[in-house]
């Protein structure tokens, strides 16, 4: 009795957890004013081999509304992959459908969350041999840390950095037959880690958009739930904090920032450490809201380099007229006594 009791509650366990599972990611919340734009940031450095990025997103509070994620490198489960979740539009709200974790990456709205989510799959690495695999050329990683790296160019056609799909403003965009297909398979929910970095969030008052106004100090993490330290990453053009440390202020703004999409940010970084090769670059370790400046300044700096250059030849040429003025000089003292 006691054997067939114990295996009932085995299978009944069994048969929770996996309807949970598979209606987790289903389960919202449902607000009538869509999320902000996402914010422009760098990726902090890889902690180490099998961490997977999952990007940063806009969390809900019903009494203070909208507050953002960081993105954060999680130590994930052997074999998956994870789906970020995405706010979309339908019956005239907008609701939260969660991400997890699964074999494939599935749909995410289309939303392009960048570091190799540009909206349609996931370009930033694979599993082989329970050994995960990193695309360098839109992840963070040190080689010295990380051996199995590889590089491969990641297409991205969607260069907005709206936060949700359909609606008014919206990303238009629906499941493929595989995102379909895949969104059958076994899911797995969020890791204790992910889940207890998004309740953090949700305490700290910086990270509300009513505070921010988008542009989160804390926009990234090198691992979950640390919100202060090197691993910090702010926001392009957030205000100043004390709480991200100096070093990470090095990484809150590609060199070259504008209106770009998210999937280059990473490969910014690598940018970024060219620019910390050459000594002659003073504005290198510049803080972040001081480089969208300077990247406008190359055009306008080249002009006068440009036009100082050809007037430099005849300048030369007037040497003689110059050595035709000085003499003059000598006769102007030869007046004066007169």
């Amino acid at each position: 009795m006691r054997i067939n009791r114990t295996m009932r509650s085995a299978v009944l366990a069994a048969v929770m957890m996996a309807i949970s599972a598979a209606a987790f990611a289903q389960i919202g919340i449902s607000v009538r004013i869509g999320p902000p734009v996402l914010p422009v940031y760098a990726q902090p450095i890889c902690p180490g081999p099998g961490y997977l990025w999952t990007p940063g997103y806009w969390g809900y509070a019903e009494q203070d509304g909208y507050y953002w994620v960081p993105g954060t490198w999680v130590g994930a489960p052997v074999g998956l992959l994870w789906t970020p979740g995405y706010w979309g539009w339908g019956g005239g709200f907008y609701r939260w459908n969660g991400g997890y974790w699964g074999p494939h990456v599935g749909f995410y709205g289309g939303i392009n969350y960048g570091f190799g989510y540009g909206g349609v799959g996931f370009g930033g690495g694979y599993w082989r041999n329970n050994a995960f695999f990193y695309n360098r050329s839109v992840t963070n990683v040190n080689v010295t840390n990380v051996t199995n790296v590889y590089n491969r160019t990641v297409v991205v056609s969607n260069t907005r950095n709206v936060s949700f799909n359909g609606g008014n403003g919206g990303i238009n965009a629906r499941p493929t037959r595989d995102e379909e297909r895949w969104s059958r398979e076994p899911h797995t929910r969020p890791i204790g880690a992910q889940t207890e970095h998004e309740q953090a969030a949700g305490r700290n008052r910086e990270l509300f958009a009513s505070v921010n106004h988008g542009r989160p100090a804390i926009a990234a993490t090198a691992r979950p739930g640390e919100f202060s330290g090197r691993g910090v990453v702010a926001a392009r053009n957030a205000e100043r904090r004390d709480v991200r440390g100096g070093p990470a202020e090095r990484k809150v703004t590609p060199p070259n920032a504008g209106n770009r999409a998210a999937e280059n940010r990473a490969g910014e970084n690598k940018a970024r450490g060219n620019e910390r090769r050459e000594p002659n670059r003073p504005n290198a370790e510049r803080p972040a809201a001081e480089r969208p400046h300077n990247e406008a300044r190359p055009a306008a700096a080249e002009r006068p380099h440009s036009e100082a250059r050809p007037a430099a030849a005849p300048r030369r040429a007037e040497a003689p007229k110059e050595n035709h003025a000085k003499p003059e000089q000598p006769r102007r003292e030869e007046e004066r006594p007169k």
